[in-house]
């Protein structure tokens, strides 16, 4: 079965997976997915991403973060979607949970959080919102 929106299905595995206290799912790889993953990693919402193969096809294996048996992630939002593209400059980046919380956006110089983002002077599409 084909995905028409291949990120808003990977933040509805992992909040599946979460309220069902998975420690671990496996997506289809691609190149955003694996750099929406890298930047939740970085930003420590997840413990680890390994490529592997699921049926001969590449694969993401996430491994998800809890703290005191609870998800870090406690809010996974998509913002853009292919029906209605939201994007923004340096300045009008949403503040997540003022600043608690991270706004993932893609830019001219790849996917980062807001807070790189606003560093280096970029905006660009806003992809989701993590909290």
């Amino acid at each position: 079965m084909t995905v028409s929106d291949p990120l808003a299905d990977l933040l509805t595995r992992i909040r599946n997976a979460q309220m069902r206290g998975h420690e671990t799912l496996t997506v289809a790889a691609s190149r955003l997915r694996r750099a929406l993953l890298d930047v939740l990693l970085a930003e420590g919402y997840i413990d680890a991403v390994d490529e592997t193969e699921d049926g001969g096809f590449p694969a993401l294996k996430v491994r998800l973060r809890y703290r005191e048996g609870r998800p870090a992630i406690r809010r996974l939002e998509r913002v853009s979607r292919p029906g209605l593209r939201i994007y923004r400059r340096r300045r009008d980046l949403p503040h997540v949970l003022n600043g608690y919380g991270i706004c993932i956006v893609s830019t001219s110089r790849g996917v980062m959080s807001d807070r790189d983002a606003r560093a280096q002077g970029l905006g660009g599409e806003v992809l989701c919102i993590v909290a």
